[in-house]
């Protein structure tokens, strides 16, 4: 039998009960989303210090950012099909616990290996809190404008949480060390975990919770080599550790997709990821993580290389995009059933496409206020357009038995986007800048141009996607129906 967030103020636990303690534990939950995010990018400003101090080769200094995506792409469906068995609460919990020690080791970490260990560590624990955190939203919100709005809030924390990766790193790696790149994440994890465990009763998924071991393996091995060919693509996308790997992957989810047709107990129950809304969803998740992580590196870039910003600076200087993203995510939750999840979600891909077209003019001697400030706000107008109906269609109409590996889908399908957004763009980059004659100023920037077209013309791919796929009525949205209402054509 699967238990609710029940009210601990009233005996019977009613539904006002459930809603208010939801709305106590949504900050809880979403503070464990912010750590996962946030670790995917707050290293990568300490990178070029900490490679220094502690004598890491740079073959060896990419480990440290690839090993977290590695493991936490590689096991994320595992991760949330064990919430779902397993317990919800109980996988949280003991995920943060987890969380907060691998970061401990990192951030005390003497060897290199110790570091890059301690770093696939926190991928592990990472898929598994990552869809323990969402599974135990959708539980607390199980339909209506509330649920739109603490989605909203949770959807809008992975944009926020990659850009203040980018302004936390590069403050405390100036201003204290790189090591509390690490450290910050213990206090985080704490708090999390004892505001969950405070206020939420714990879920799982009724029936049979028999493991799909061959899916298991399956999936790991695809979604496993798919990141690592990603993460080898920016040394050339002819070698083996690249192409090879990919090609790999992509086999392995075939044959993945197969045994998930034939078995008792899927890992991936295939209604979870086909359903037409929902696909468009994972789909549009994949296409922004690209955009979004691969973007902010080289926004980055350019501020740090072209502009001399400092580490810190440049992450004051993404701020805009941060609270832009914030309050376009709330206004969205707050008029979605309204617009419905079509309009913003088709919308939002061209306010991103219109920022990466303006940073197409960046120059050498351009300016933050011309050539940055501007495409900033469009950008952050446009992740929340697109993240808030997404994190909606992605769990809207899931069983509660599936909320785990649905919520897992939604991390993975943003975490290989990323892998791919990094991958591809570096090696745009790269090829541009040689073609120009190496990295004088003039051949980055060259680069970096080119790598925001086709981040344009990844951004657009999503409009087709919303507006052939969604056909979720916005009347779902009001709050008077947990049913979905369907446009049929």
């Amino acid at each position: 039998m699967t238990s609710q967030l029940l009210d601990k103020t009233t005996p019977s636990g009613g539904p006002d009960g459930k809603k208010a303690m939801g709305w106590r534990a949504l900050p809880f939950l979403a503070l464990a989303q912010f750590m996962v995010v946030l670790d995917g990018t707050i290293v990568n400003l300490a990178l070029p210090r900490l490679q220094m101090e502690m004598g890491i080769s740079d073959s060896t200094r990419a480990w440290v950012v690839t090993a977290y995506a590695l493991v936490f792409g590689a096991l994320l469906l595992l991760g949330g099909r064990i919430a779902d068995f397993w317990g919800r609460k109980r996988t949280f919990i003991t995920a943060s616990a987890g969380f907060a020690i691998a970061s401990l080791i990192g951030g005390l970490a003497q060897q290199p290996w110790e570091l890059i260990g301690a770093r696939a560590l926190q991928g592990i624990f990472a898929a598994l809190l990552a869809p323990a955190a969402l599974a135990l939203l959708t539980v607390a919100f199980p339909g209506g404008k509330d649920r739109g709005t603490a989605f909203a809030i949770f959807g809008s924390i992975s944009g926020v949480g990659a850009a203040a990766g980018v302004l936390l790193g590069g403050f405390l790696t100036e201003f204290v060390s790189w090591r509390w790149c690490f450290f910050v994440n213990v206090p985080i994890a704490i708090i999390a975990l004892v505001g969950v465990w405070t206020l939420v009763s714990e879920s799982k998924a009724g029936g049979s919770t028999k493991y799909d071991w061959p899916g298991v393996v399956l999936a790991a091995s695809g979604l496993g080599a798919l990141v690592y060919g990603f993460a080898n693509a920016e040394h050339g996308w002819a070698a083996i550790e690249s192409w090879g790997f990919i090609a790999a992957g992509v086999a392995l989810l075939v044959l993945f997709v197969a045994v998930e047709r034939k078995v008792k107990n899927p890992l991936l129950p295939l209604h979870v990821a086909t359903e037409r809304n929902r696909a468009a969803a994972f789909l549009a998740s994949f296409l922004a993580g690209a955009v979004l992580i691969g973007g902010i590196l080289f926004i980055n870039f350019y501020l740090q290389i072209v502009l001399a910003f400092a580490p810190f600076a440049a992450g004051i200087a993404s701020l805009p995009m941060t609270v832009v993203l914030i309050v376009t995510a709330g206004l969205i939750a707050k008029n979605l059933p309204k617009l419905g999840a079509r309009i913003p979600s088709a919308l939002g891909p061209i306010f991103i496409a219109a920022a990466m077209l303006w940073l197409t003019q960046v120059t050498p001697g351009g300016t933050y206020a011309v050539n940055m400030l501007p495409a900033l706000i469009l950008m952050g107008v446009g992740l929340g357009m697109v993240f808030v109906p997404m994190q909606n269609l992605a769990l809207f109409g899931v069983g509660k038995d599936d909320a785990g590996v649905a919520s897992a889908l939604v991390n993975a399908s943003q975490q290989i986007g990323g892998s791919l957004g990094i991958a591809l763009f570096s090696t745009i980059a790269a090829a541009a800048t040689a073609a120009l004659g190496g990295g004088t100023l003039a051949a980055l920037t060259s680069g970096y141009s080119l790598v925001f077209l086709w981040a344009a013309g990844v951004a657009l791919l999503i409009v087709p996607v919303a507006l052939l796929l969604i056909r979720i009525d916005r009347r779902t949205f009001s709050g008077t129906s947990d049913t979905p209402h369907v446009h049929l054509g």
